[in-house]
């Protein structure tokens, strides 16, 4: 290896350098830890210490609890789990079936078909209620179809649910059939095996593990989301809108923070059986494995193809429903195209001060946890001073995947707006939100770090502590150049989430900050329907006008990197 191709080894060896290196990634190491510590552990403690006390604020033990036990909260959980099965049932089904399309056929067009299933992705939970509205509500285009039923119920919650959950289970189903084996179908084939014989023998145990984490997945994402429930539910209440209810409606904070920790137990539960589904999946994969190419075989891929036809037009239809309707006069009495939704000032629900608030956060957000999230997984993963630091990390680093939207709010409420709290100046400011939507995103980031971490060749760290090179200079010239395609991915992820995000920051936001998310809430409570559904077209369209350009970053980066490796090939 040529001293002209590998950046470390024009580097010499400083004893002294090498001590000051080892001792600051050490602090910074527990940077991180105190990060977490204190903006994710410490605020979810505090919903502990406020489930104690009545709405006064007087301790009053186990007396809240006891509500878990009447009528009230029975018809809740019912509720709850109830739509949570219905969506469970119906996605991963849906979700299954166009990922095998995907993978097991071949099929035209995968790239537009993709692109088109993960099209939710990019807006916020609220949207799919407002499609809804504007199709099968009482002046809906289709609510003929329904006959006396209405969209305002079960029903309506499931539909929406559907669209908000399938990219997410559709993900997960993706990798799960990449990684078929194709030795095992080979010898289904000689061995005389069908095809039907072939998908409970050997493709249905193979991608078990995928579909339970998918469902449990779905299930989670459904009993703790807060805004289909919220615009389509109506009289069909949930646990999530009892909670903005107890908190928001009747500043019943005691009630409020028991109902959110009953939702951490599908949460925790989906969690655990996930991590569980991982090890197992990895003790199904062996070095002799072989990639399974999909054969082609006209009848399977046309129906492939019209599946995923009818799946990709039912997600457009209920995309461009609301984006339609941001620019129709009225539905659907008065057709004519017009601006005068987009008229935020004039409405209720914060105007454009909301859809700037969302820039700010977006940014901030993606800045904040690009570099949050890869500097700590970077301590978790190259660095070994500071050991404890580190451990404490890598736990609370995945925490708060099982912990949702509304109780990590509710935590923040408790922990930051306690008066002898020294960090109570950032309670409704901007900062506070940031750091917020950075810690309810934070493990699928960390995990992405991680991932592109474990790629890069464990060398690079032995021949720096070999040479007594500091860390920060193996970090600038080797480490974040490969790994810069996996950091823009983290900040794309970081601020789309932040401008979709609701149930996190629903507590949070106040007059000042104002998020457009938070807006199209308002102005549907209003009766703005459409200035609400112009909105979150607005959020739509900025959310894929940044994914693009950081697509085109990521490949730019991806490319130089490619060249990095293959000069040092």
């Amino acid at each position: 290896m040529s001293a002209s191709l590998n950046p470390l080894v024009a580097l010499r060896p400083r004893p002294l350098l090498q001590a000051k290196s080892d001792r600051f990634a050490g602090a910074l190491a527990w940077l991180s830890c105190l990060f977490l510590l204190v903006f994710l552990a410490l605020p979810l403690i505090a919903i502990l210490g406020k489930a104690g006390q009545d709405k006064s604020g007087q301790y009053v033990g186990l007396a809240n609890f006891a509500g878990l036990f009447d009528a009230r909260f029975g018809y809740l959980l019912h509720n709850s789990v109830g739509v949570s099965l219905a969506t469970t049932a119906i996605v991963i089904p849906l979700a299954y079936c166009f990922a095998a399309a995907m993978m097991r056929t071949c099929m035209p067009a995968k790239p537009m078909f993709r692109m088109l299933a993960l099209i939710p992705l990019l807006a916020p939970s609220l949207l799919p209620g407002i499609s809804l509205i504007y199709l099968f509500g009482n002046q809906g285009v289709l609510k003929a179809w329904l006959g006396d039923g209405s969209i305002y119920g079960p029903w309506g919650i499931v539909l929406g649910e559907v669209f908000y959950t399938f990219p997410h289970a559709l993900m997960i189903l993706l990798t799960a059939l990449s990684l078929a084996d194709a030795r095992l179908y080979e010898a289904a084939t000689s061995l005389g095996a069908g095809k039907v014989r072939q998908f409970f023998t050997v493709t249905l145990p193979s991608v078990r593990y995928g579909l339970i984490s998918a469902a449990m997945l779905v299930f989670t994402l459904v009993i703790t989301d807060f805004g289909v429930p919220k615009i389509v539910g109506g009289k069909f209440d949930v646990l999530a809108v009892e909670i903005y209810k107890q908190v928001i409606g009747q500043q019943n904070f005691g009630m409020g923070s028991v109902y959110g920790l009953v939702l951490l137990f599908p949460a925790v539960l989906s969690w655990l059986v996930d991590r569980f589904v991982q090890k197992k999946q990895k003790a199904l994969l062996t070095a002799r494995a072989q990639p399974l190419q999909p054969q082609r075989r006209a009848i399977p891929d046309i129906v492939a193809t019209l599946f995923c036809v009818l799946v990709s037009v039912w997600l457009v239809v209920m995309l461009g429903t609301s984006v339609a309707a941001a620019f129709i006069k009225q539905w659907p009495y008065n057709m004519a195209p017009t601006l005068a939704h987009f008229d935020f000032d004039n409405m209720d629900g914060g105007g454009w001060l909301a859809y700037r608030n969302s820039l700010k956060l977006a940014l901030g957000v993606a800045l904040l946890g690009g570099v949050a999230v890869f500097t700590g997984a970077y301590w978790v993963e190259k660095i070994r001073t500071a050991p404890v630091a580190r451990n404490v990390t890598g736990f609370l680093a995945v925490l708060p995947m099982a912990v949702p939207g509304m109780v990590l709010g509710l935590g923040y409420i408790f922990f930051f707006n306690a008066p002898g709290n020294p960090l109570n100046v950032l309670y409704g400011s901007m900062v506070l939100l940031v750091v917020c939507t950075v810690v309810h995103y934070y493990s699928t980031a960390h995990l992405t770090a991680i991932t592109a971490l474990k790629q890069l060749d464990g060398e690079f760290e032995h021949v720096s502590a070999s040479l007594k090179v500091p860390f920060w200079t193996t970090l600038r010239r080797v480490t974040l150049p490969i790994c810069l395609p996996a950091v823009l991915e983290i900040a794309r992820y970081f601020f789309v989430s932040a401008m979709t995000t609701v149930s996190a920051v629903i507590f949070l936001y106040t007059p000042d900050t104002v998020l457009s998310s938070v807006a199209v809430l308002n102005m549907d409570d209003a009766g703005d329907t459409a200035a609400a559904a112009a909105m979150a077209t607005l959020i739509v369209a900025t959310s894929a006008g940044v994914c693009l350009v950081f697509g085109l970053l990521s490949w730019s980066a991806l490319r130089r990197t490619q060249r990095w490796r293959g000069h040092r090939d």
